[in-house]
């Protein structure tokens, strides 16, 4: 299923519910952080892919925010 920037926005914050139900507790403070940015300002208008994609866009965000604090 395709996905444009405007249901990508209004998905954000679910995404980040996702991974906030997936992992230690000690990592919150990295969703929380994420929270924080604004989803407008993540993609462009023109960005359309698929829900998989945007979902994976998020937790590679999570991800590169874990291995800065390491």
């Amino acid at each position: 299923m395709r996905m444009d920037a405007l249901e990508f926005i209004i998905k954000y914050p679910s995404y980040l519910d996702e991974i906030e139900q997936a992992i230690k507790p000690e990592l919150l403070p990295i969703v929380e952080e994420l929270r924080e940015i604004d989803s407008h300002d993540l993609i462009t208008p023109d960005w359309i892919v698929s829900e998989l994609q945007a979902r994976g866009f998020v937790w590679t965000m999570f991800l590169r925010e874990c291995k800065k604090r390491r």
